[in-house]
């Protein structure tokens, strides 16, 4: 990570489950001048305080929604990694605006801020659910990446914002995993559908394709990382195979799959040996050179999605996976 040498690194949202460990791994990893851990919650900076410290951390309290306290916080940062968002699907179907106001509103004044005060690099951590989007929290985060993206014209050249998109984290906070790791005893669960299917990403993987998208970014570019699906059925036998089990449908705001790269994007998109790049449509190709010169045009009509992935989580896989990160 020598991009990282010497530099301030911001993180919104670093009280939360990718934030956290991101500052964890960047304590670790890199030799980041600077560590700013910003977030609203008071009280998860209290417990972090106690868990990470040291002379390179700072916190910094404060709310994505207000661009004021943005712009103090961005002053002097060389790279923000915005992850705060509103997330809980369910949830959000129900209090709307409220998204808007985080994912959306707040996400514009990430850009804002960061172009006035001259950050040099933003990356927007993204979601499987931007694509095709059929929820709220989906739709604020299609349009978050549509901000970042339009973004580099406001910043001319300056400021640099790209995202990268991903599925459901192996060990989140609140997680369907951590949740039925919790309730192992559990006598009964309820399934929506047995066809539904998922990707899963490790936060070793999710820190990997932050790393990449920060060191090769041109700006306007959205990084997909080629990770694997896996049944959600499949995880259940994993993790509470005696429980009973009862069918209850698809929830409000759900798909029975997921897509990280759609049809209409991989018309310019690029293939490389771990990831897909999709190329802003408005920006010259020229600018981008180096990823075409690295892998290969996505054939057109194509779509990267969790029931036609060719890496799949088997049940082993993920008990593995479950052992080695001291989830149960």
């Amino acid at each position: 990570m020598n991009y990282l040498k010497d530099k301030t690194i911001l993180v919104t949202g670093g009280t939360g489950s990718f934030g956290k460990n991101y500052v964890r791994h960047l304590l670790k990893n890199s030799e980041a001048k600077k560590i700013i851990v910003f977030s609203r919650d008071e009280l998860k900076q209290f417990a972090m305080q106690k868990e990470l410290n040291g002379p390179r951390l700072r916190y910094f309290l404060g709310d994505i929604r207000d661009l004021q306290r943005l712009e103090r916080a961005f002053y002097k940062v060389d790279i923000v990694v915005h992850a705060a968002a509103l997330k809980q699907v369910p949830t959000l179907e129900y209090n709307p605006f409220e998204a808007v106001k985080t994912n959306v509103i707040g996400s514009q004044n990430v850009l804002d801020a960061a172009i006035n005060q001259g950050v040099e690099k933003v990356v927007l951590i993204s979601s499987d659910k931007a694509a095709h989007p059929v929820n709220l929290y989906g739709s604020t985060k299609l349009c978050a990446e549509k901000l970042f993206i339009s973004g580099n014209s406001y910043a001319g050249g300056r400021t640099k914002f790209s995202c990268v998109r991903y599925g459901n984290v192996i060990g989140s906070r609140g997680s369907i995993i951590e949740t039925l790791i919790k309730e192992k005893n559990v006598k009964k669960v309820f399934l929506t559908d047995e066809r539904m299917t998922r990707f899963w990403i490790t936060f070793a993987q999710a820190f990997d394709l932050v790393s990449y998208a920060l060191e090769n970014m041109e700006g306007g570019e959205i990084f997909i990382p080629k990770i694997p699906s896996m049944k959600l059925v499949d995880l259940f036998d994993v993790l509470c195979p005696d429980a009973e089990r009862e069918i209850i449908g698809i929830r409000p705001g759900e798909k029975l799959h997921e897509i990280l790269l759609p049809e209409e994007e991989s018309r310019h998109s690029v293939d490389l040996d771990n990831y897909y790049v999709v190329i802003p449509e408005f920006e010259p190709e020229k600018k981008f050179e180096k990823f075409f010169q690295k892998g290969k045009k996505v054939n057109s009509g194509y779509s990267f999605s969790s029931d036609n992935n060719k890496k799949w989580l088997v049940k082993k896989d993920l008990s593995d996976l479950v052992k080695a990160l001291n989830l149960s």
